[in-house]
């Protein structure tokens, strides 16, 4: 008689049908057959062979024999562990963690003669370790011919068991007949390890308090699988494999639900409720249990009406509740583990205004200095209640936000919790002012920071800054102008006026320049709304690639201007409605407009504007109606007035100058076919210092300078030029110039073996960048 695994195998071959059409049919996941057939799995659940059954359309003999057979398989496998040991049961629906099971069952087969394996699983209250554990070991059970062991270590308690009470189970569940035990844990420890030696075994060490009352319980070599779980890391257990869960990714969370709701209605408003409930449960395994449980015991519930109540977070953990489950009693047990210093820090974090925090923002909430924070920090990281994706970011949880929220309304007065969240705004806005200001061109070299939480004393320190802490002083951006702090928000904005030019990918500089000309246009000053218009219609163009929007903001900025009487920020909407006109095709318009911008420029002497600007646009401008050789003066003018004292703006800004002037004469040689005279200007171009100042300037300079060395037969320079391109490209995120250039680097063949593609040595000017 065939074994189980051949007999499906032989079956499922029958229907003519592939695992993965068995596995849509039947419910059952593809790796569970797949373990299945293999022989991992002897004895699966009567509900798995009755799905499989239905979904092969057995009946009669064949079907009588597949039952048959998996209740001798499960007859053969090993004896539940006695008494207090016994292995609890399994999760019938489990879902999802494929790559975690394939970790475990990767894990399961030790050697005599080597570390025996050791896991601790590790996650936030809620997060399915426990069933992820007794899933594993269950499925792999027939693998411990000596039994499979379950020890609840009670680590959340205020008395968590005493390691020697579970080397005595332990020992008499292997070795009933063993002598007296010693009472000394090193000496009861090794008694363990001797009695463990030989056999084939797995225990699972659930809900563990600490590396102390686990050390004693892990067996040195063997055969021996032990899985652990907890809330705290255990970072001090070494030789360890470590799975840290976190919430199901959505598919894996909707699957849950529909199967739990069994009574689904297929249509797409149901759907569209399961994503809702999902997004609501933040994709925890526990929510979405208590979720589909509800629906289930309460046939009068729609899934849109419960995804309704979920929306609404005030009431969102209340109706988290099924019975004795509750997402908040799970919650409030890692809560009540925490020292004083990391409740108050956990609560306060609830108030930080983006979705998740760094060190110095935490210190500021958190009213700690900085070791203490990192202590706190860390404190909370153990115990699950914050996530730490990457290096110094912490996030909350949805739900434990909002869990966290709800602990702080009812533990610190209001005008505590508004000063609190008052002074994380105001640090965030004077830290993004502050770092900001680092880029404006005539700025002192040195800027002070009276906050020593954070460094801002170079440009590639405020530049980290900015980028890292970006969704943070975004939303205190958001707040500010939310409560009237009109002021605030166009000093945010103004700070960010230079900053943006080197991070154009980010995103949200259209939002930052909306509010800020928002703000102005409510508080009545003419002159700022066209000065921040301005800066959004550059956002719109430069960003967005929207030219209908740039346009708009800058004719807006021109008509605030001219009630201002600010003949300055007249030129400057002239000179933006000139770009975005030339952006969007039409080259003809662009050229009065960028006359009229230089002429404007001229009368107020503002030397920026002019050879930065509207001399650039009068330039390309002229290109694109076929006058090249006007438009090479153009670009040899602004070289002249850069250079020439008299008409020169600041020293930062003349040399930018000259590398955007040096740019837009190495491109225009490019269009005319005149290759050795591109390479020649933009070789000097990317060297000049001014050019790390704006990425894209670099990215399109050597660009150029490999299509031209293409073009020359200079292939190895050419591809290694193109790489520093692409480096840049993927530093600001621009995904779509790096896939532009990728048809002309691989015509161009591999870079030489000396030049590194990205950066470094022979990259300095890359590097620079930061």
């Amino acid at each position: 008689m065939d074994n189980l695994g051949a007999l499906v195998r032989r079956l499922r071959h029958a229907a003519q049908m592939t695992i993965e059409e068995l596995s849509h049919a039947s419910g059952v996941s593809v790796r569970a057959i797949g373990n299945l057939e293999r022989g991992g799995s002897l004895g699966p659940q009567r509900a798995t062979v009755t799905a499989l059954a239905e979904a092969l359309r057995l009946t009669g003999d064949p079907r009588d024999e597949l039952l048959r057979t998996a209740r001798a398989g499960r007859r053969r496998s090993p004896a539940p562990a006695p008494g207090l040991m016994a292995m609890p049961r399994a999760v019938p629906d489990f879902t999802g963690r494929g790559q975690e099971m394939s970790r475990l069952t990767s894990l399961a087969d030790g050697s005599p003669d080597e570390p025996a394996p050791i896991v601790v699983i590790s996650g936030q209250p809620g997060v399915g370790k426990t069933s992820l554990a007794v899933h594993a070991v269950t499925e792999l059970s027939g693998r411990f011919p000596d039994g499979c062991f379950f020890v609840d270590l009670r680590g959340m308690e205020a008395r968590p068991l005493d390691p020697g009470v579970v080397l005595e189970r332990l020992i008499r569940a292997l070795a009933p007949d063993h002598s007296r035990l010693p009472l000394d844990p090193i000496d009861r420890a090794a008694v363990y390890r001797s009695v463990a030696v030989g056999r084939r075994f797995a225990v699972v060490l659930d809900n563990a308090a600490d590396e102390a009352q686990v050390r004693p319980l892990l067996p040195a070599t063997g055969t021996i699988l032990t899985v652990i779980t907890s809330r705290r890391m255990l970072t001090g257990l070494e030789g360890v494999a470590r799975l840290t869960l976190m919430p199901l990714p959505v598919a894996e969370a909707r699957g849950l639900l529909e199967h739990l709701i069994t009574d689904l209605p297929c249509t797409d408003r149901a759907t569209d409720a399961v994503i809702r409930l999902a997004r609501s449960c933040g994709n925890l395994p526990l929510a979405l249990r208590i979720v589909g449980n509800r629906l289930a015991s309460r046939p009068d519930w729609s899934p849109d009406r419960l995804a309704a109540r979920l929306e609404d977070e005030e009431r969102r953990l209340d109706a988290l509740t099924a019975g004795d489950l509750e997402v908040t009693a799970a919650f409030e047990l890692s809560y009540g583990q925490l020292s004083g210093a990391a409740q108050q820090l956990f609560r306060r974090l609830s108030l930080m205004p983006g979705p998740h925090s760094g060190p110095e923002l935490a210190s500021v909430l958190g009213g700690l200095p900085g070791a203490d924070t990192e202590d706190a920090l860390d404190e909370l990281v153990e115990l699950g209640l914050v996530q730490s994706g990457f290096t110094a970011r912490y996030r909350l949880h949805d739900l434990i936000r909002l869990f966290a929220r709800r602990r702080l309304e009812k533990e610190e007065p209001e005008d505590e919790r508004i000063a609190v969240e008052a002074r994380a705004v105001d640090w965030l806005l004077d830290t993004a002012i502050t770092a900001g200001r680092r880029f404006h061109p005539d700025h002192p070299a040195f800027l002070e920071h009276r906050d020593d939480r954070v460094r801002l004393d170079t440009p590639e320190a405020a530049q980290h800054w900015l980028t890292t802490e970006a969704d943070s002083w975004l939303a205190a951006l958001e707040l500010a102008a939310a409560t009237g702090r009109r002021r605030r928000v166009i000093d945010v904005a103004e700070a960010m006026h230079w900053f943006s030019d080197r991070w154009i990918h980010w995103g949200h500089w259209p939002r930052v320049f909306a509010l800020s000309s928002q703000a102005a246009a409510e508080l009545a000053d003419h002159a700022t709304t066209a000065t921040h218009l301005n800066y959004l219609s550059w956002a719109h163009n430069t960003c967005l690639g929207d030219t209908t929007g740039a346009s708009d903001c800058a004719r807006r900025a021109h008509a605030e201007a001219v009630v201002a009487g600010d003949l300055r920020q007249q030129a400057w909407a002239d000179s933006y409605l000139a770009v975005a006109l030339l952006k969007g095709g039409d080259a003809q318009g662009a050229l009065p407009l960028a006359a009229r911008a230089m002429r404007g420029f001229r009368t107020v002497n503002d030397r920026e504007g002019l050879v930065m600007h509207a001399l650039s646009t009068l330039g390309r401008a002229l290109e694109r109606t076929g006058k090249p050789h006007q438009a090479l003066r153009a670009y040899g003018r602004r070289l002249a007035l850069a250079a020439d004292p008299a008409t020169a703006p600041s020293p930062v800004i003349a040399g930018m100058t000259r590398v955007s002037a040096a740019r837009d004469i190495g491109l225009l040689h490019i269009t005319q076919g005149r290759w050795r005279e591109a390479v020649e200007t933009l070789e000097a171009a990317v060297a000049w210092e001014p050019a790390s100042n704006i990425p894209q300037w670099q990215a399109q300079m050597y660009a150029a300078l490999g299509r031209a060395r293409r073009e020359l037969g200079q292939n190895r320079r050419g591809s290694a030029d193109v790489d520093r391109a692409i480096a840049i490209y993927r530093r600001i995120g621009d995904d779509r110039a790096m896939k532009a250039l990728q048809p002309l680097r691989d015509s161009l063949g591999p870079p030489p073996s000396s030049l590194d593609s990205g950066c470094g040595e022979s990259c300095p000017e890359v590097a620079s960048t930061g």
